[in-house]
């Protein structure tokens, strides 16, 4: 029998049937060898991913701290407390069913606003709203909770069973240990702890840290696979930071910024710096109010003042608006952000530049008549009926305008436009802090005659109180400008030197002969008749210099007013600038409103920073004495102690021995018309005495109404002390009507009301 015949037709749709599967077959091949060698590491990852579980490990922050070690900016152990909305939904639902007519929302929202209320402005309305959420796991109640409050939190839930509605989170968070001290350069973290301003946000790289990660693997039905196939990989804590701030400078520039600023009614905020001239480090910087930094979203008293005053509707979004405006302005460092008007204190370069050009000599005649006029435009002198005939050095001391405006026409254009390049105002300072600003000044194209007169006094120009006393650094230094930085060293956990700053000198400006003419120029007038005289210290050799300027625009009556300062003015170990933004009260000049704060900054920080006081033969007769400790004194001593004093001895009591004293031991008191009160057996210092309204007073006539009281004297700011000089008291220690205990020092700040500019 014949084989059957096998239809051609049939034979080609098997051919074409194997072709395809054998080109299926070859598709498939070459796409798992694709899987297997280009697309390996993408599908190893998806698998890793399928069968791992990843928690993230923390990293801790690294600490901050002042140039002496001290801890300005660490971590602590807080809680986040948060409630299960969904978790408190179904125990209510068992509850319900159950019979038991507990309310689960209501039992923990009074709970957690008992303990949270007070110090977290936690509400029962709020937790209760939280629980309405049933569809979440997790509503957050409060943060940064305290160990204290989260202990009693933790009591509360296991007493009432709520373990599965109510939780703690243990978090790290950012504690300040000094609040708002210095508070704009070192800055603050967000809820996630990452820098937002300051040296928190600049160095956030090098604080973080690098986090670790914790790796579980799991089975098909998500079951933790063995040991060996877990992984750990450590997290990297961040580096700690050295800063140039030392706190005790820091606050003292702080205490004068906020009495300067208050006692001439600020309008717009104050600011100062604090530097070593000679290596660009920054000793303190501040601005006046400032806020805190462990709790940054909350205004300062003056901002919440200015909020209420508003009338704006709390729950409208003018009022959100103007509150965040409010924070923003607060927040900005006003030392580095904000360019102003330097006025009368920039006349100190002017006098470099014409002085490093030889266009003038210390000798030099001139002679102002109240005004200068230049391209038929008069420009007046500060002193409208004019300082008459003087002389080079004069001119600078009385700061004379007309003096400053010849000599910046003798240097020119081009050279005074160079200079103030080569000082460093047309440029960044490089400071190692965020959102520095510039400064607002001509092109050189644009710069004309009248700009340079006015710009030689420090007019319609703009700098940053940064750049300004760096520049002054560079006089007090010998003519070299620095970069001026805030961080000494970063290291890591083990002390480990990461990262070390030096000194930057950019260029040199001027000569040191220059500067050494220029520092005696300024001294000089500190301690003569200069408009700077308030800025004068008892034993130290102070070269200084006043500003007032007006600010341009809409408010033509606003005024800025400043003092720059360096000291000792032979050798300078310190460099300061004070200013306040639109003062109100008082006289409106930087010989009033800034230069008494520069004399107490510099009379405090100088002896600490190990300046030695060298006094004259007239300032030792006028010198304060400082109270000795004469608790157990026989008063045959007590009294000998007062005569060598050269003060009175006013005992109270029947005793025989000194059980105590008024003023307290290692008070300073001025000597003419002191007493010292001292009480023996039972007697006690009970009663009191009212401190008269000293304001306006003379050094002489406030002395004796405090004498006619009983009260003792301390004199800052003038220094001729108790003279008969025409110095009044701007500020006094204790408040009128405030009552004290007999022999109380009232420490008085006077200012030379003469000494204007």
């Amino acid at each position: 029998m014949n084989d059957p015949m096998i239809h051609s037709s049939v034979l080609r749709r098997a051919r074409v049937v194997s072709l395809v599967l054998i080109g299926l077959f070859t598709i498939l091949m070459f796409r798992i060898l694709w899987i297997q060698t280009v697309d390996y590491d993408r599908y190893q990852a998806k698998v890793i991913e399928q069968m791992t579980t990843e928690s993230t490990v923390n990293a801790k922050r690294g600490n901050i701290y002042d140039r002496n070690g001290v801890l300005i900016a660490t971590n602590v152990t807080t809680y986040r407390v948060f409630i299960s909305p969904s978790g408190i939904a179904s125990a209510q639902r068992k509850a319900t069913e159950a019979g038991d007519d507990v309310d689960y929302a209501d039992k923990i929202s009074r709970g957690l606003s008992s303990y949270l209320n007070e110090e977290y402005g936690v509400t029962y309305d709020f937790v209760m709203k939280q629980t309405t959420y049933e569809k979440y796991l997790d509503r957050t109640v409060a943060r940064h909770v305290d160990e204290e409050t989260a202990d009693r939190i933790v009591a509360f839930v296991s007493e009432n069973k709520l373990g599965n509605m109510v939780y703690l989170e243990a978090t790290s968070s950012r504690y300040y240990p000094y609040g708002s001290l210095a508070a704009h350069v070192i800055g603050f973290t967000g809820s996630d702890g990452t820098g937002l301003y300051g040296l928190e946000y600049l160095y956030n790289e090098q604080l973080a840290g690098t986090p670790g990660k914790y790796i579980i693997a799991r089975d098909a039905q998500s079951n933790e696979m063995p040991y060996e196939y877990e992984q750990y990989i450590p997290a990297v804590d961040g580096y700690d930071i050295t800063s140039t701030i030392d706190i005790y400078i820091q606050a003292a520039l702080e205490e004068q910024l906020k009495v300067a600023y208050e006692n001439s009614g600020g309008q717009k905020r104050a600011t100062g710096v604090v530097t070593n001239p000679g290596t660009g480090e920054v000793l303190a910087m501040a601005v006046y109010p400032a806020f805190d930094l462990n709790d940054p979203w909350a205004l300062n008293e003056y901002d919440q003042k200015t909020l209420l005053e508003s009338g704006l509707a709390p729950d409208s979004k003018e009022y959100s608006e103007l509150k965040s405006s409010l924070l923003l302005t607060c927040w900005s460092n006003k030392a580095l952000t904000e360019a102003y008007v330097p006025g009368s204190t920039f006349k100190i370069i002017t006098a470099a530049m014409a002085l490093e050009e030889g266009k003038v000599k210390t000798t030099d005649p001139f002679n102002c008549t109240g005004a200068y006029v230049v391209n038929g435009i008069t420009i007046h002198c500060h002193k409208t009926k004019g300082h008459g005939p003087l002389d080079f050095t004069g001119g600078i001391q009385q700061s004379c305008n007309p003096v400053l405006m010849a000599v910046g026409l003798r240097v020119g254009l081009e050279r005074f436009y160079a200079y103030f390049d080569a000082f460093g105002y047309l440029a960044k300072s490089g400071i190692d802090l965020p959102g520095e600003g510039n400064s607002v000044f001509h092109t050189l194209s644009n710069f004309k005659t009248l700009d340079l007169a006015t710009a030689s006094f420090g007019q319609n120009f703009k700098i940053t109180p940064v750049q300004h006393l760096n520049a002054i650094g560079a006089v007090a230094n010998g003519g070299h400008l620095l970069t001026p930085h805030v961080v000494a060293k970063i290291t890591d956990g083990s002390g480990n030197v990461i990262q070390s700053a030096t000194v930057t000198t950019k260029r040199q400006v001027i000569s040191s002969q220059v500067c050494s003419t220029i520092s005696t120029i300024l001294q000089e007038g500190v301690s003569g008749d200069g408009g700077a005289s308030n800025a004068y210290v008892a034993g130290y050799r102070i070269a200084a210099k006043t500003g007032t300027s007006e600010k341009v625009g809409d408010n033509r009556d606003a005024y800025i007013c400043s003092c720059v300062a360096y000291a000792p003015a032979e050798n300078p170990r310190v460099a300061a600038l004070i200013m306040v933004d639109e003062p109100t009260k008082g006289l409106l000049y930087g010989s009033a409103v800034a230069a008494p704060y520069i004399a107490r900054l510099m009379e405090t920080i100088l002896p600490y920073m190990g300046v030695e006081a060298v006094y004259t033969d007239k300032e030792l007769e006028q010198l304060a004495i400082t109270v000795p400790n004469m608790k157990g004194y026989t008063l045959e001593q007590a009294t000998a102690q007062a005569d060598l004093l050269g003060v009175k001895l006013r005992i109270v009591g029947n005793g025989t021995k000194v059980t105590g004293q008024m003023p307290e031991s290692g008070a300073k008191m001025e000597r003419q018309g002191g007493v010292l009160v001292v009480y023996t057996g039972d007697a006690t210092g009970e009663g009191g005495v009212t401190v008269p309204n000293l304001m306006g007073k003379t050094a002489a006539a406030a002395n004796q109404l405090l004498i006619n009281s009983g009260l003792n004297i301390r004199i800052t700011g003038t220094k001729n002390h108790l003279s008969g000089t025409q110095a009044e008291v701007i500020s006094q220690s204790h408040a009128p009507g405030e009552v004290v205990p007999p022999g109380t020092v009232i420490t008085l700040i006077f200012s030379v009301p003469g000494a204007t500019e």
